[in-house]
């Protein structure tokens, strides 16, 4: 049973990405400026994007040319390989034909160097000497600190604190590359210290790292601001990967009928699912699904309303599925999921029931991993997990001969402090209850737009 590796060339590596907003009829509604309450200016979000990503991020273009100098650090890695899963499919006894797309290749190990180095290079050509940012399971600091030391620039990350503390060896890597990492809460930023006077012991969420890093931003001359999910441009530069796989799958004489991904702020599935999006439009039967944590359950019990998208209310506001900026997610190993809200893209596709999504609990995702691990052999992050959890629920359900492609976001051989904790038993489930959820998105602005 020979395992099928489906690798591309440099040269077959696409040259640009893929904006979907331009395709939808029903247009996506607008970020807010949250005293107005009217539609932002480009000028308002100058203070912590650059110009570049600022016209990427309200682009009504449908393809975006990506700059040589991108081009050419993507090549360290790029394009990624598309590989079948016979020994899954035998494990779990499916007539499915299951393929992942593995981006763990990466020098970061993820997906998340598709838009750091995008991100770096626009800076850099703007003149900016730093970047800050936040990170939840250390994968997007990681690629950051990588993307800003491959164009001479200094970094900044504001990780959680739970996963500071989980993932010591994320921080390593990060300040191996150059950059500095801070837990959060920290005692850097002014929302960092209140939250700490009021908790010294708090374990923090990507929503008051993102806080930490705005104010950073916002507060130095020489620095900007870098989210790794949810904005349109990052969700753009991730459209890199589904190009490549309908290329790979080309190859392959093969059509998806199913698309995996696990989603937090939503970027790697985007990634792969956007740029079947006209086909999807056009009537195709080809499924989007997304997996979550039952700990953050945003697109299976959030609201879709304008929210922030950090606790500190320092964004502007976002229409997407949200369970409240307040809301700080249990310390889950699933780091990177533990937003409290969803890329707008997303959450408007899921609105419109392009997508559908699925939450599960810690302990059945690393059950997942380890069928996974047992048979193909790789270790996969507690975020990729739910991929694959969600992956053979769907293999298991299929008709004899259906194709399912999920997106292999990340590896997991820093995260063996969670697969430690699992093996002895460890691990909690923890569920996020519809009181938790009222109580929430009472926080929630009122918009009347």
């Amino acid at each position: 049973m020979d395992e099928v590796k489906i690798n591309l060339t440099a040269k077959d590596m696409p040259r640009k990405w893929y904006n979907v907003l331009p395709e939808l009829t029903d247009p996506l509604a607008p970020p807010l400026d949250p005293e107005t309450k009217k539609p932002i200016s480009p000028d308002q979000l100058e203070a912590i994007f650059p110009k570049a990503l600022i016209e990427q991020e309200m682009s009504g273009q449908s393809w975006i040319d990506i700059p040589e100098p991108v081009l050419e650090i993507y090549k360290l890695y790029r394009p990624t390989p598309l590989v079948r899963a016979r020994r899954l499919e035998q494990a779990i006894g499916t007539k499915a034909r299951i393929y992942y797309k593995d981006e763990s290749v990466s020098p970061a190990g993820s997906h998340k160097p598709n838009t750091a180095i995008a991100q770096a290079y626009y800076n850099k050509m703007e003149g900016v000497k730093r970047l800050s940012t936040e990170t939840g399971a250390g994968q997007w600091g990681t690629a950051l600190s990588f993307a800003c030391k491959m164009f001479d620039m200094k970094c900044t990350v504001y990780m959680v604190r739970c996963s500071y503390d989980q993932k010591p060896y994320r921080g390593i890597i990060i300040r191996s590359y150059g950059g500095e990492v801070f837990p959060s809460p920290s005692d850097k930023t002014s929302v960092g210290r209140s939250i700490l006077a009021k908790d010294p012991g708090s374990g923090g969420s990507l929503g008051l790292a993102i806080s930490e890093a705005v104010e950073d931003a916002a507060s130095h001359k020489d620095t900007k601001y870098a989210l790794g999910s949810v904005l349109n441009h990052v969700i753009l530069h991730q459209t890199i990967t589904g190009l490549e796989v309908k290329k790979q799958l080309e190859i392959a004489g093969e059509k998806p009928d199913i698309l995996v991904g696990c989603v937090g702020g939503g970027s790697n599935f985007a990634g792969l699912v956007i740029p079947y999006m006209p086909e999807k439009m056009q009537g195709e039967k080809i499924r989007f699904v997304a997996a979550e944590p039952q700990a953050c359950p945003t697109l299976t019990k959030g609201l879709f309303t304008y929210d922030f998208g950090d606790m500190a209310r320092q964004t502007p506001l976002l229409k997407m599925y949200t369970l409240g900026h307040s809301y700080f997610p249990p310390p889950i190993h699933a780091g990177g999921l533990r937003y409290h809200g969803e890329s707008p893209i997303i959450s408007h596709l899921t609105k419109h029931e392009y997508i559908e999504a699925r939450a599960y609990f810690q302990n059945e995702v690393f059950d997942a991993a380890k069928i996974f691990m047992q048979s193909q052999g790789f270790v996969p992050a507690p975020e990729t997990s739910h991929a694959i959890k969600l992956t053979i629920d769907l293999a298991r359900e299929a008709e004899p001969g259906q194709v399912i492609v999920f997106l292999y976001s990340g590896h997991g051989l820093l995260d063996l402090g969670a697969y430690d904790a699992y093996l002895k038993g460890e691990l909690q489930d923890k569920a996020f209850s519809d009181e938790e959820i009222a109580e929430a998105l009472k926080a929630c602005p009122s918009v009347g737009f």
